[in-house]
This record gives C-alpha cells, sequence and structure tokens, in this order.
C-alpha cells in the first residue's frame, strides 16, 4: 500500500504543477486535461483545458492533482483542496478501507471501475478529512 497527496485547484493545476517541478525536478509521469477524456465527459467547453490529472514523483512518493470543473462541484477552498490518496493492492482492500472511512462521513465516489483502468472511490470522513482508494486494474492480455 502506498500513500500520496493529491491536491485540488480551481483552474491553476498546471502552474502549481509546473512551479513543484521547478522546485523538485523531475518528469510528470502522467498529465490529462478534460479534453483529453472520454467524449462523454461532461465538461463545459471552456474547462476542457483544465488538469483532469497530473503525477510528479518525488522521491518514494508522488504529488498528484487535478482542477476542479463546474461539471463535478464547486470550487475547492483552501483548507480542503487536498485529499490523502492510498494506493490499494486489491479491489477487497479498496473495498475494506473505504467502508472504514466512510462510516459516519459522506460518500463522493462509490468504489467503482473507471475509465482510467482502475477501481476507485473516495469520500470524506466523519472528521472533514478527503480520501481517495485506487486500485489499478491488472492489465488485459
Amino acid at each position: 500500500m502506498d500513500i500520496n497527496t493529491y491536491l485540488n485547484f480551481n483552474g491553476e493545476c498546471r502552474a502549481a504543477f509546473e512551479f513543484y517541478r521547478g522546485v523538485f525536478g523531475g518528469e510528470f509521469s502522467w498529465l490529462a486535461t478534460f479534453g483529453d477524456g472520454p467524449p462523454d465527459l461532461s465538461v463545459p467547453d471552456d474547462e476542457r483545458e483544465r488538469i483532469m490529472h497530473v503525477s510528479l514523483p518525488i522521491g518514494s512518493g508522488v504529488l498528484m492533482g487535478s482542477d476542479t470543473t463546474s461539471a463535478f462541484g464547486p470550487p475547492s477552498t483552501a483548507g480542503n483542496n487536498f485529499a490523502i490518496s492510498i494506493l490499494t493492492e486489491s479491489r477487497e482492500e479498496t473495498d475494506r478501507l473505504f467502508s472504514g472511512m466512510a462510516a459516519g462521513g459522506t460518500v463522493k465516489v462509490a468504489p467503482a471501475d473507471m475509465f482510467w483502468g482502475a477501481y476507485f472511490a473516495c469520500c470524506t470522513d466523519k472528521f472533514g478529512v478527503n480520501w481517495m482508494f485506487n486500485y489499478d486494474l491488472p492489465a488485459e492480455q
């Protein structure tokens, strides 16, 4: 199991991650805009160039981030614009950890297969902390 930090921005994700890359060095292991997503992703045209996901390896961890869009909820605000991201080793582990963290909290995305090839879920725990759980599905052979 790996633990990483996931940051949310209101349209400044690209600038922020270019800054972080300048400080820490390295290269993005993933960078995609909402326009790069599936055609049925309901994002307004003026928000399609916002960052859907970016990953910057730093040491043994990964700093990840994305922009908010009006299609997926309100803008982020300082103090709740981050999540703890857990990279799990199985669907079962994802379900167990998600169930525990969501108890008494708020489910944002119930566990489900996602278009990026992962089994994913996210919630806010009863203390107001945001959590993401991601299990990379085995590649089809």
